[in-house]
């Protein structure tokens, strides 16, 4: 048989994606479907993170100016105590709420209230970034491995198209081409889940550093605040 021959006997493979899908192995196709569900798993993060930093920026925003407006650390308490505030809220409501309970009842306890709110600080940022940085690590692991799981959905087709062409005995390019297009598929779909994954995570990333960095400097300046104002009721006292 010719080669000619062996083209005209070779039956038309369906070249479009979804024949390429539907045509791979089993193996191969539970590769893709996994990782097409991981990518739509990651668009849904990439999606939620961005509103979520666009809103805790808002919030921030507003909390600052209603800071530094010149209304009272009491005003501002009963106004954000009411609700349950995230951000540079949470900070400052924990950190009143134990200066308020170092002054309740009939024994002050203010003499250690300035390491008290560093810590309550402390733990309150760490409480925020990990709310921020939830779910994160899922873009990393898909950004890192998708390939690597494309890859092998890819090889494992690719011994599937060998082992069809070596028992056919035909090695025309019509007949070897369909198999080895269906096989680096799976490396597409393996890229195109990760490179999204990478770069949202690279940016998302940035984006928590910035946050915390925010949160850091306000826990810094309100500390301070505080602690000017236990050394004036201690001066007082004494």
């Amino acid at each position: 048989m010719t080669p000619a021959d062996a083209m005209q006997a070779a039956p038309v493979a369906d070249m479009s994606l979804f024949g390429l899908f539907w045509q791979a192995h089993f193996v191969v196709k539970i590769v893709m479907v996994g990782l097409l569900g991981a990518s739509v798993w990651c668009w849904s993060i990439i999606v939620d993170k961005t509103l979520l930093f666009r809103r805790v920026e808002a919030e921030m925003d507003a909390f600052e100016e209603a800071f530094w407006s010149g209304r009272s650390l009491e005003e501002l308490y009963r106004s954000f105590n009411d609700r349950q505030p995230t951000g540079l809220g949470a900070l400052f409501v924990a950190a009143m709420r134990e200066w308020k309970r170092s002054f309740e009842g009939s024994g002050r306890q203010i003499h250690s209230l300035s390491q008290r709110i560093d810590k309550v600080l402390d733990v309150t940022i760490q409480r925020e970034v990990e709310r921020l940085d939830s779910r994160l690590l899922f873009l990393a692991s898909i950004g890192s491995a998708g390939p690597y799981i494309g890859l092998f959905g890819t090889v494992w087709g690719i011994m599937t198209a060998f082992t069809s062409i070596a028992a056919s005995k035909n090695t025309s390019l019509a007949v070897v081409a369909p198999g080895i297009a269906e096989a680096l598929f799976a490396t597409a779909i393996g890229l195109f889940a990760a490179i999204p994954a990478v770069l949202a995570y690279n940016k998302l990333q940035a984006s928590v550093a910035k946050s915390q960095s925010r949160l850091e400097g306000f826990a810094d300046e309100f500390s301070a605040i505080l602690s000017r104002q236990i050394d004036e009721r201690l001066s007082v006292a004494a």
